[in-house]
């Protein structure tokens, strides 16, 4: 890997988290209650891009760029794991399963959607 490519997936990483807590806190001031909608607005998102990543084929650099630096810091599996343990916590175990359930089950359609939708072109 080059260092302009190393440098590029920094800079990819540092707008995909900026990207992260904005869609994140745009979709949580417009829902009620504890249940964490930004974050998997987030991941489902995320999961779609990359699917398009993977059925369009796209691969080295254009891959290290978008999927590891843009998509990786996009996506948060810990804010998933955290905000599920701390529903549980709050004594809200439905919401915590449905939160992780919910994620894992949708994650993965919505990444053969986006594989599917990127093999099309």
């Amino acid at each position: 890997m080059s260092l302009a490519v190393l440098v590029g997936v920094g800079l990819l990483g540092g707008l995909g988290a900026v990207a992260r807590f904005l869609l994140d806190g745009a979709v949580s001031r417009r829902t009620t209650g504890p249940f964490p909608w930004g974050t998997l607005t987030v991941n489902l998102s995320g999961a779609f891009v990359l699917g398009i990543l993977v059925g369009a084929a796209v691969d080295g650099d254009a891959h290290r760029l978008a999927g590891t630096g843009l998509l990786g810091a996009f996506t948060t599996f810990s804010t998933l794991a955290f905000e599920s343990h701390r529903l549980a916590e709050d004594g809200r175990s439905r919401a915590a399963a449905v939160n992780l359930a919910a994620s894992m089950v949708l994650g993965v359609l919505v990444a053969y959607a986006g594989r599917e939708l990127g093999g099309a072109w």
